[in-house]
């Protein structure tokens, strides 16, 4: 796959994750606009990430069963029409309808990472997993950036139109430009492929993998859906715009992890989760220090998303490989673990921040942060041999590892 539809590949993800974490810098006005209590704001983040988790277990699938092409368009169709409803919203309750139907469908990003994997040589995956995935945090990241400054000049509304518009272009483009998969086995019922979804938990790849990145996006959401709190309250009182300028630095982080793909095509994809998740622990000692000093903030908030990027290329590869016949389903998986820590982690810092001040969330992202290094070394620490746990059998006939 060349290098231009690889960045085509990552633009999709970058909108399309957009769509859910667009809200995390204009919280506090689109909440006052809405009639939602402060405390409860972080269920706006949220909430997408809960329809989120059902296009995880639903849709993704369909990505083993049908052309995935034609699924990144229609997705990328649908997810912009819950995007015009969250723009139009005269009530809270339709807001969180239209977030929650553009969560559903933007799971087009696992749809495309698998695309990405499934076209390219195996020589290659790691690297397209890695710039595609970048896609991913530049649309997380690179949203704040862009949201703040939308926010500030024509309101928070104007945020969700314009990722519609986006949407509804990359759905033709991707059409045009990109070419349908060679499938190298026939294609898998749907019922067959959700059914086998559950038969993962014994899998010891899947189930590590999973875990960490539950603990992981949890750590992460506890940051980006509560960061925008305390910049705009005392002492830095910042404005929308300023807020999100803070997403450059996380950008900065996750860009630099660019490289995770090549480690892991050099197999060096364990060992980097390891490194990596004690850099993320450590991230929060500077991310605590918010109410005192910006320089640390930025400083942690850099080898924060330099982390979470590494680590999550790293997962991602390890599964694309041990399960080359069911990449779509395995990555559905997968990210139905990232989307509950992203979900939980959301949800959590508001409240913890409502209570005790930004010493809370920060205790709170650390925590998820140690017990994701506590299953690496674990498992790690697991004799080599076992590979699975009891119930793996069950499922083996659909999801046996690559040798």
């Amino acid at each position: 796959m060349n290098a231009w539809r690889r960045l085509l590949l990552a633009v999709v993800c970058g909108v399309a994750v957009a769509s859910i974490y667009a809200a995390q810098p204009v919280l506090e006005p689109m909440g006052r606009d809405l009639g939602v209590p402060p405390e409860l704001t972080g269920w706006i983040v949220a909430t997408g990430q809960f329809g989120y988790l059902a296009g995880l277990l639903l849709l993704v699938p369909l990505g083993d069963v049908v052309d995935r092409r034609r699924l990144i368009a229609v997705h990328l169709a649908i997810t912009a029409t819950g995007l015009i409803l969250t723009a139009s919203a005269s009530a809270a309750w339709v807001a969180f309808v239209g977030l929650a139907a553009a969560g559903v469908f933007a799971v087009v990003v696992q749809t495309t990472v698998a695309y990405a994997a499934s076209v390219s040589p195996p020589g290659e995956r790691g690297r397209s997993i890695g710039v595609v995935t970048s896609g991913v945090v530049v649309g997380i990241l690179g949203a704040r950036v862009v949201t703040g400054t939308l926010a500030e000049v024509w309101g928070w509304r104007s945020v969700y139109a314009v990722l519609a518009l986006l949407s509804l272009g990359l759905a033709s483009l991707v059409l045009v430009a990109l070419p349908s998969e060679e499938r190298l086995n026939p294609p898998a019922e749907y019922r067959q492929v959700v059914v086998s979804l559950g038969g993962l938990c014994g899998q010891r790849v899947f189930l590590t993998r999973g875990l960490i990145a539950f603990f992981l996006f949890a750590s992460f959401g506890t940051l980006w859906s509560g960061l925008s709190l305390p910049l705009a309250d005392t002492p830095w009182q910042l404005s929308e715009s300023q807020i999100g300028l803070f997403g450059i630095a996380g950008l900065a982080g996750a860009l630099g992890a660019a490289r995770a793909g090549r480690w892991a095509d050099a197999g060096r994809a364990a060992p980097v989760t390891g490194l990596a998740l004690a850099l993320l622990i450590l991230s929060w000692a500077a991310i605590a220090q918010l109410p005192w000093s910006l320089w640390l903030l930025i400083a942690g908030i850099v080898v924060l998303d330099f982390a979470v990027q590494a680590v999550h290329v790293s997962n991602q590869h390890l599964l694309t490989a041990a399960y080359p016949d069911r990449v779509s389903s395995v990555i559905g998986g997968y990210m139905a673990f990232y989307s509950l820590g992203s979900a939980l982690g959301a949800a959590a810092t508001t409240a913890l921040f409502t209570a005790y001040g930004w010493a809370g969330p920060s205790l709170l992202g650390a925590g998820f942060a140690a017990c994701a290094l506590t299953v690496w070394a674990t498992d790690r620490r697991r004799p080599r041999g076992s590979a699975s746990l009891p119930c793996e059998s069950s499922s083996a006939s659909l999801f046996s590892p690559a040798p």
